[in-house]
């Protein structure tokens, strides 16, 4: 797999919970729905960003939630004005993943791109917790916000 090219199905199991966020515009930013959102220390202490699988995560960078829909914003772009509503904790999010099974339940979640859940810590960020597995979706309980020690 790879990073999104457009937005993700997504499921969700209960309520689902939103905040409203400025996107960091120093670089454009196209994150697409299903995007994890971050914020990058090395980058803007404030406005998130997209992670995709070229951005390396640090251990000081902040996992904040899940894109809830697409946004492009240029590079220069006023960020007061390049708003995205963002899926947060506590909201178990269902994604698509051959990755996991029910034997997982309780594993810490990391995505490896913007498109793939995954296993490994390693310069990934920690999306949340295992919750279910069922019909080719990963439900997943989002802990945020979450520092990306383990990067």
């Amino acid at each position: 797999m790879a990073d999104l090219t457009a937005n993700a199905y997504l499921r969700f199991l209960g309520e689902i919970y939103q905040e409203l966020w400025n996107l960091d515009s120093s670089v454009a930013n196209h994150p697409y729905r299903g995007s994890p959102m971050i914020i990058d220390q090395s980058a803007d202490t404030v406005n998130l960003t997209a992670y995709v699988d070229a951005v390396v995560v640090a251990a000081t960078d902040v996992f904040i939630g899940i894109a809830a829909e697409e946004l492009n914003v240029a590079s220069g772009a006023v960020e007061a004005n390049s708003r995205i509503q963002v899926i947060v904790g506590p909201t178990i999010v269902g994604f698509q993943s051959a990755v996991f099974t029910n034997a997982d339940l309780g594993a810490t979640v990391y995505m490896s791109d913007s498109g793939v859940l995954s296993t490994t810590a390693a310069d990934n960020p920690q999306i949340g917790k295992l919750h279910r597995v069922e019909d080719g979706y990963a439900y997943v309980e989002l802990v945020t916000p979450q520092v990306c020690a383990g990067a």
